[in-house]
């Protein structure tokens, strides 16, 4: 229901309430158990068993303990106990990841005010925010938060600080007379006020028309309750992964196990073999290491300002094809500052931005000197005395105590040494006129030293022009003639194009008995000047827009705000370009998802949107196949960040909604940080590519080498227990390792990665087939030579072969770390690889060497002399196949 469109006495019609005595306490409960409580709902949550019993409803996870099974049966407890315990580690990891479970609503209800000041039966009382109903009259004034969707029917200077729910940056003047207009969005909607705004300034009254979840908060709450957050590229790609490798490894064990009874074997030790097979197949380290790689990027990315809430949304962030940013506080300070000034004919710019107190004054880029230059000076005077907001200084950092517009008015004063100390030595306020939605000025009268009475006014230009009779023209008074008039428009009209918002500012001298006759002190005064000002962009945006769009990635401004402000900010930032679209969010409304996909590429700015706008550009956007990240800091933007693929949302000016549904949080709301977040995804990305090659290799190797025995009706080369050891010690420190390398040069003039490149592209899959295949021959003619030179000795033999494919492995890390081949990167360039391959080396030495371990890994110590050919074989994987191709570019 349009309650915009209704008059008061309609509004209290339809909700049967009584704007004297408001409801009685009977009626309020009646209301209460036919509505419910004022407050958010959320889904029911799984419970922690059910949330821990999910991690194992996994087919991979199942093969595995089919796999304890077998050993089990065949005795194998030393496997099965190992199987069990990578089961466990990889079930609570995913726990603890999944029950750091969604606080958004939680959220949303800190924003509800705790109290309410309430009409029943006749008296004002306070009241728990969740106690109101529909029909309700509530009163608030400054400092406030709006407890409901209440229609305003009073309104006293009021103002609503709505930027949560709608990225306005200004605060809202609010009304009480109907609105006979049709589709009004929230921020249009100037005569209602809604659930978990804020009263920056005046006071007022409203009937509430809406409670919890059918409140505009309540609405954005269960979109976000029913928004399904995405997978990120990397799960998909790994889940087709694990069930590639399952297939192998059912295949593989079959293959085996029939074989072996073919050729007259005995079934147990065919089992035996299919499991050992099974084990080599399947990379039972793969979902942790992933998991630690990740995790230490997110302590890299800490460092960088950025903290990442769900482990994957790194990689997913290197991967983004489009950022969707918003404008207020993210692209902007959030903090008005004058940028120009227009007096007696002549326009000034202003340096300095946000709440610095260090800024210039330029004429055509000159310095202007303001001694010299007394109009412009008396602008900046006149702007600071009628005024009544101030600058708190604690510590380093400046805070604005009042309205942002005159918080802007003030700073440029103090950029002209006009501080609060200045005013208060030189003037008196002895009488003021507030501002007033109406009259849209504020005037005060002041006494200078020397006893002197002013009047100043500022305000509307429009209405300050009517209100003037003459003008300072180059510091001399002149009648305010047309010519002048047309003058002031223009100047007025430019700011306008350029988004700026306008104040006026003028005065006139008067005797000290009129000083409280306000019918004549806002009459026939003097134009003094115009300040023109805006939020401006941050300093760092462009620059970190420019890189995204080298690296591939296109920035796309959505906003609440203006059209004229949001193009504007856009093209400062290069993000609006030549035959670049903005749409404003009312054409929206007419286009479907699949209407909007048709031209969404082509958009660079969408202004005046609202929560299911935005939902709605990030659907489209991935329908078109993009990688979409969504930055935001409202409540408003909540659900599009949950739905996007990486939510991203500001550390200061975020609320705690937007936190809590977010992937990211940017510590210093700095969007230059998503380009270092970018490029850490990426080589993220890159690592886990890299150790996925070498666990894989390794894996076929073993694979291989098992295989192969096996059809030339050898003994088993290596024993399940040891290819558990080799899975997770010898690869998994490498592997380990490889997730902090350094990223290289041209990480961020790549393409973003297509959704559709698999794991294996660009020729990973070749490599880890050939570098695989040779470690897997190495390995088999290492175990042959030995065991024919001791073939009463096989435990001698299968150490022998547990050493090469060790120490084979070792080597082929150094050349993972390139995606050309090792001679391409220097080999000590990752000291944590050094570290890594020399743990791994002492803990194969003390497996083979310290008694107490023999038993379990099944090894023997060997004689020095077989390490001459172990070291030689094990080069030959990587060191042919690298020189080849080394040679070949040359």
């Amino acid at each position: 229901m349009d309650f915009y469109r209704m008059d008061s006495d309609e509004v209290f019609h339809v909700t049967n309430s009584n704007m004297s005595l408001g409801l009685s306490d009977a009626e309020a409960k009646r209301r209460r158990e036919k509505f419910g409580y004022n407050e958010l709902q959320e889904n029911e949550k799984k419970s922690k068993i059910i949330l821990f019993l999910s991690q194992f409803n996994d087919f991979m996870v199942f093969v595995l303990l089919g796999a304890t099974l077998i050993s089990v049966f065949l005795k194998e407890i030393v496997d099965a106990i190992a199987i069990i315990a990578i089961v466990l580690v990889n079930g609570i990891l995913g726990y603890f990841q999944e029950a750091r479970a969604e606080k958004s609503l939680e959220a949303l209800k800190e924003l509800a005010a705790p109290q309410v000041t309430v009409l029943r039966e006749g008296q004002y009382k306070k009241v728990p925010t969740k106690e109101l109903v529909p029909g309700d009259i509530i009163k608030f004034t400054s400092g406030d938060r709006i407890g409901a969707d209440v229609r305003i029917f009073e309104a006293a200077s009021l103002y609503i600080e709505e930027s949560a729910l709608t990225g306005e940056s200004l605060p809202v003047q609010k009304r009480s007379e109907a609105l006979d207009l049709d589709n009004l969005g929230i921020g249009d909607q100037t005569n209602m006020a809604f659930m978990g705004t804020l009263v920056t300034r005046g006071h007022g009254k409203g009937v509430v028309v809406s409670t919890g979840m059918k409140t505009a908060m309540g609405q954005i709450a269960n979109l976000l309750q029913n928004t399904v957050a995405v997978i990120t590229p990397l799960q998909r790609r790994l889940e087709q992964l694990g069930k590639i490798l399952i297939v192998v490894a059912l295949f593989l064990t079959a293959l085996v196990v029939l074989i072996g009874v073919y050729q007259g074997n005995e079934l147990y030790h065919m089992f035996l073999a299919g499991v050992s097979l099974a084990v080599a197949a399947i990379p039972e380290g793969l979902p942790a290491i992933v998991t630690v790689a990740l995790s230490l990027g997110v302590q890299r990315m800490i460092k960088k300002k950025a903290i990442v809430r769900r482990l994957q949304a790194v990689e997913t962030l290197g991967c983004a094809s489009v950022i969707c940013s918003d404008k207020t506080g993210t692209m902007t300070e959030n903090k008005m500052t004058v940028t120009n000034i227009w007096s007696g004919g002549t326009n000034y710019s202003v340096t300095g931005s946000g709440y610095e107190t260090e800024g210039q004054f330029l004429q055509s880029d000159k310095q202007v000197n303001l001694a010299l230059n007394k109009q412009l000076f008396q602008t900046l005077v006149f702007g600071s005395v009628c005024n009544d907001a101030q600058l708190i200084k604690r510590k380093k950092d400046i805070f604005l105590d009042g309205d942002p517009t005159e918080g802007a008015i003030i700073v440029a004063g103090h950029k002209a040494g006009i501080n609060q100390a200045y005013i208060e030595s030189n003037f008196t306020r002895v009488h003021e006129l507030p501002f007033d939605s109406t009259r849209k000025m504020m005037s005060v009268v002041v006494r200078d030293k020397a006893g002197n009475f002013f009047v100043v006014t500022k305000g509307a230009p429009d209405v300050l022009l009517s209100r003037c009779s003459t003008i300072l023209w180059h510091e001399r008074q002149e009648q305010l003639n047309a010519l002048r008039v047309g003058a002031v428009e223009n100047i007025i009209s430019s700011y306008a194009n350029n988004a700026l918002r306008t104040i006026a500012i003028a005065f006139k001298p008067i005797e000290a008995k009129h000083a409280r006759d306000e019918e004549m002190l806002e009459s026939g005064l003097t134009f003094i000047g115009l300040q023109g000002m805006i939020d401006p962009p941050r300093r760092e945006v462009a620059k970190a827009v420019q890189e995204c769009k080298e690296a591939g990635i296109k920035t796309i401004m959505i906003t609440g705000d203006h059209k004229l402000t949001a193009s504007s900010i856009a093209k400062q930032l290069g993000i609006l370009r030549e035959g670049g679209l903005v749409i404003e969010g009312k054409d929206l409304d007419s286009l479907s998802v699949q209407q909007l996909s048709d031209i969404v590429d082509d958009v660079n700015v969408f202004a005046r949107v609202s929560p299911e706008h935005k939902l709605k550009i990030v659907k489209a956007l991935q329908s078109n196949g993009h990688i979409v990240a969504m930055t935001g800091d409202g409540v408003n933007d909540a659900p599009a960040i949950k739905a996007a693929d990486i939510g991203i949302s500001m550390g200061i000016t975020g609320t705690e909604v937007a936190k809590e549904a977010s992937a990211l949080i940017l510590l210093d709301d700095n969007f230059a940080t998503i380009k270092s977040a970018i490029k850490e995804g990426r080589n993220i990305y890159s690592n886990i590519r890299k150790f996925i090659r070498y666990l894989l290799a390794s894996n076929v190797g073993e694979i291989l080498v098992m295989l192969f025995a096996m059809i030339l009706g050898l003994p088993l080369p290596l024993v399940p227990v040891q290819i558990l050891w080799v899975n997770l010690v010898t690869d998994g420190l490498p592997a380990m390792a490889l997730g902090v390398d350094s990223p290289e040069d041209d990480v961020m003039r790549r393409s973003p990665r297509s959704l559709s490149e698999g794991i294996f592209a660009r020729g990973l899959g070749w490599k880890i087939i050939s570098r695989g295949f040779l470690i897997g021959i190495v390995t088999l003619l290492a175990f042959i030579i030995s065991y024919n030179q001791h073939p009463d000795h096989l435990e001698y033999a299968q150490t022998v072969a547990f050493s090469t494919l060790v120490l084979a492995q070792l080597i082929h890390v150094f050349d993972c770390r390139s995606e050309r081949s090792i001679f391409h990167r220097n080999p000590f360039g990752n000291l944590y690889l050094i570290g890594a391959v020399i743990v791994s080396l002492l803990l194969m030495l003390v497996v083979i060497y310290f008694p107490p371990l023999q038993p379990i890994f099944k090894t023997l110590p060997l004689d020095p002399r077989e390490w001459f050919l172990i070291v030689g074989l094990s080069c030959v994987p990587t060191f042919m196949l690298a020189g080849a191709l080394f040679t070949k570019k040359k």
